[in-house]
């Protein structure tokens, strides 16, 4: 895949939301039109940030030694592979993105413990063969042991006409009980004024970027077969707080998202 710095990206766009500096003016040119209208997007993008660190640490302390890591995003602080390798250093990761800024940064990724592994695909969610049959997710992960499947921040990328209910189905399938899922999702329901939600979406799709807000009861549908854990799907900034104050400081509407973890059951 060519690496186009003319148009934007979404993992681009996360990026400067995260202050990262992986990023080229057709990104921040994007993300400058959308905290116009929300200005609260960059906050958001890092609250998001730091529920993926409390669930992947919830993992973690059910056990869970092995990630699936989809819509990875350019490196930042807190990869999944260095808050699961804090817990356990034997943990093992495999990342996967479809944009070749990623891909340039992989090495980053590939940084692990010396009892863990990482490894990074280069392939879209869409294409859930390729990435569940790829040498290196065979390597790292053991399908008869409990895996943590990772969507975060990836789905409100994927419009309802490519069916991202039955893609992630398909990578639920094949994870034994006990395995983990870690999800997010944009939504309009924590925001007070619909019409701001609307622009911020019109905004991205104007920029060339798919954005599909999603509601409670859709994302709950994402979950379905698997049980959530408490407080089931929650603004991502209340799911489980550990104590950090910049959470404890915003509201959900300020958060943006919805987030949830759930466990595959033994029926």
């Amino acid at each position: 895949m060519d690496l186009r710095t003319d148009v934007p990206h979404s993992a681009r766009m996360y990026d400067y939301y995260l202050g990262g500096k992986d990023n080229f003016s057709a990104d921040r040119d994007a993300a400058a039109k959308a905290l116009e209208i929300f200005p609260d997007i960059a906050v958001a993008a890092q609250a998001n940030r730091r529920f993926l660190g409390r669930a992947v640490r919830f993992a973690a302390g059910l056990g869970i030694r092995q990630y699936l890591d989809i819509g990875t995003g350019i490196p930042a602080a807190d990869n999944t592979h260095e808050v699961a390798q804090a817990v356990a250093p034997d943990s093992r990761v495999v990342y996967v993105d479809n944009d070749p800024i990623v891909l340039t940064h992989a090495r980053a990724l590939l940084a692990g413990t010396a009892e863990g592994r990482t490894a990074y695909l280069d392939a879209d969610f869409r294409d859930h063969e390729k990435i569940l049959s790829a040498p290196e997710t065979a390597e790292l992960l053991d399908f008869t042991q409990p895996v943590a499947l990772l969507t975060v921040a990836l789905l409100h990328f994927v419009p309802d006409a490519d069916g991202p209910g039955d893609l992630l189905e398909r990578y639920k399938a094949p994870l034994p009980p006990g395995s983990v899922m870690i999800f997010s999702q944009a939504t309009a329901d924590l925001v007070s004024d619909p019409d701001q939600s609307r622009a911020v979406v019109s905004s991205y799709t104007a920029s060339g970027v798919n954005l599909t807000v999603r509601s409670r009861d859709r994302i709950e549908e994402f979950f379905t077969g698997w049980d959530l854990v408490d407080p089931g799907v929650a603004p991502v900034t209340e799911w489980r707080q550990d104590g950090d104050p910049k959470d404890a400081a915003l509201t959900p509407a300020q958060a943006g998202a919805f987030g949830g973890v759930a466990v595959k059951p033994a029926r």
